[in-house]
Parts: structure tokens; sequence; C-alpha cells
């Protein structure tokens, strides 16, 4: 079971700010009561502007935190849009990877970056909760389903099986501490969806949220963000992919249909949906568009046999499942109530901490450093 908990904010800073407190306090509050030591990274609750300012000192946090071998798992406080400006501070000398300890690292939405770094250099990682937007949430309790799969990690250090939720829950517009002690409104959920191909299939699972992937390849957003993830190699190559399933969620920009097509076709030109053994997509946040994206997907994908599934509890859209990266994940037929599909994933050990960076290899095709 996790002892030390380690946060870190690696893209936003917001843990930082008075208008979060409230929800920090509930986090950590919550975090002890599993009995965790909490541990605040130096530059963690800096706030929005330093953190984006200093770059640098998000990648020592991250650094500080591998290198600490009490430290069992590290948990990103929430996304943002940046975190591909960590890639120098910890690639250019092989900083992460002389850092590097086989330990939790769980995250989501931005930090889709840190994951493809961590796979770059041999780590297993977990996708799906942060600290903000899970830990911290506001009504008397942790979300239920959301709640099982990270004390799943923490007892484990691994999740074994992924069902589909009852329920999903509209997104809070009301973030104040006059909403503490509120629920969320729910509706009854369907179970995941395949959309077409075989529903058997299995793979590694990679990939993250849609708008980071493609921020990968577009300067739209930040006018360096191509040259930068270009020069350390950050999108893994085609070969690498092979056999994986590709994990896409859309964040809470909401993608207008004719973005989401776009992003999706950017994709495709990369080849990789020639390789891979399917695609598992996140329930969008309060299912807007939600006909219109699993409709562009089967269009571009332009494959009927290869498998994709939809309507999984993972992403921007609450509640949250957990998914292991790294590890072989078989989405199959389930008996239970809940859905006519559920993923499996098999792992050989617990992830802990102690492991020496020796004993981590990038995978085949991909290397560690430029």
């Amino acid at each position: 079971m996790v002892k030390n908990i380690a946060i870190v904010s690696l893209s936003s800073g917001t843990i930082g700010e008075a208008f979060a407190a409230h929800e920090v306090e509930i986090g950590i509050r919550r975090l002890k009561e599993y009995g965790l030591n909490v541990i605040m990274m130096p530059h963690a609750q800096k706030g929005i502007e330093y953190v984006k300012n200093h770059p640098e000192d998000r990648a020592k946090d991250l650094l500080q935190a591998f290198s600490d071998d009490s430290i069992e798992m590290i948990l990103c406080a929430i996304g943002g849009d940046d975190t591909y400006r960590l890639l120098p501070y910890l690639f250019e000398h092989k900083e992460l990877q002389k850092a590097l300890n086989k330990k939790i690292f769980l995250g989501f939405s931005d930090t889709t970056v840190n994951h493809l770094m961590l796979h770059k250099l041999g780590l297993n990682t977990f996708y799906g909760q942060s600290f903000l937007a899970d830990i911290c949430e506001m009504d008397h309790e942790m979300l239920p389903y959301t709640a099982t799969y990270f004390e799943e990690l923490i007892q484990t250090g691994k999740i074994a099986k992924i069902e589909p939720s009852d329920v999903w829950y509209e997104e809070r517009t009301d973030w104040s501490p006059a909403a503490v002690g509120t629920s969320r409104i729910a509706h009854p959920n369907e179970g995941f969806l395949l959309l077409q191909g075989s529903p058997v299939f299995q793979g590694k699972i990679l990939g993250g949220c849609l708008e980071v992937l493609y921020d990968i390849f577009d300067n739209s957003r930040y006018a360096d963000s191509v040259s930068m993830c270009e020069k350390y190699e950050l999108f893994p190559p085609k070969e690498d992919w092979a056999g994986k399933i590709l994990l896409l969620e859309t964040c809470e920009e909401q993608p207008v249909p004719q973005l989401y097509r776009k992003m999706v076709q950017t994709l495709k030109k990369t080849g990789i949906f020639e390789v891979i053994s399917g695609i598992i997509c996140g329930k969008p946040m309060d299912e807007l568009y939600f006909e219109e994206y699993k409709k562009i997907l089967v269009e571009e994908v332009a494959d009927p046999t290869l498998p994709i599934v939809a309507n999984v509890n993972i992403g921007h859209a609450t509640p949250r499942c957990i998914i292991p990266f790294g590890v072989v994940a078989a989405i199959t037929r389930s008996n239970s109530l809940r859905g006519s599909l559920a993923i499996s994933c098999t792992s050989s050990e617990p992830v802990c901490s102690g492991v020496s960076p020796a004993a981590l290899s990038p995978p085949a095709g991909v290397k560690n450093s430029p």
C-alpha cells in the first residue's frame, strides 16, 4: 500500500491560488484519511503565474519526486496546456532518465505529455485522475466510482478490471466555497459502446487527451510546441504503436465536430491507425457532441475491422476510472449488469518504488534522448 504521495503541478498552478484553497483543503484531508502522508512538492502551490513562467521549476519538482525513494506515488495536481515546455529540462541532459525510479504516476489531460515522456523511458503509468479534479471533489465524499479505482491503485499498485459506471454527472458550474457539500446532477449511464469491429481485442493501452496529442503536430496554441516535441521525439514512432490500443478523450474545451475531425485526421496521418489493435474513447464532458464524435471517428478510421469502443468513463467527464498504460489490456464481454463490455488488465507485479533506472528500458524503436 502507498504511504507517501507527492503532489506536483506540471502544467497549471491552480492549487496555489486562493480561489482553490477550499478544494485543496478537502483533498489533503481525504488523502490523510486514507492514511497517506501528503508531500507538496516545493513549487506545486506557487500559483498560476509563477508556475506558468517557470517550467524549469515544474521539472525540478518532478525530478525530485522521482529521485526520492520514500515517495511511492506521484499525483498530478491538475492539467493545463503547456506541459511540453518541461521537455528541455527533463531530456536535454537525460535528467529524467537519471532520476527515474519505478513508482506510481497518475494524471490526465495535459499530463498526456508526461505519460508520453515516461513511456519513452520505459515506465508504465496510470491515466485518468488528478488531485484537484477528483480527490478534491466538493461533494461530501469522492464520487463513488472514482474512489473505487483510486483506492484500488493506492492499495494494490495496479488496476485489475474496468467496468462502466452506473451514472454520469454533469460538470459543475459553481466551484465557490458555497458549493461545498453539494451534489452533482447525475444521469443513468450506458455501458461501454462497441461502434465497430470485434468486441474482443487486446493490447497495451497508450494515448490520452486528443487536444494535447494534436498540439504535438499543430502550432495553433503555442508557436514552439511542434518544434520542441519533434526535437525530443515525444510522439512514439509508428512501430511502437503496433498492437497497442489507442486511448482518446476530449477536454473541457469541448471541440466542435469540425475541429474534432481535423484532430483525428492529424493523428491518422501518423499512420498509427494502420498498426493499432483498437481504439477506446472516453465519454465527452456533459455528452456534448457525443453522437457527432462517434460518427466522425468511424468515418475517419475508415476500417470497419478496427475495433472502436466508446463511452468509457475516462477523461474529462465524471466519474473517472483509472487506466494503466504499458500493461496488456483485454476488452472482453462482461456478465456485469453495468454493461456488456469490460476492460481487464494484466500485470505481473504492482508498480512500486525502489527500482533503479537501470531496471527500466524504453520500448522497442523508442530513443530515450535526442
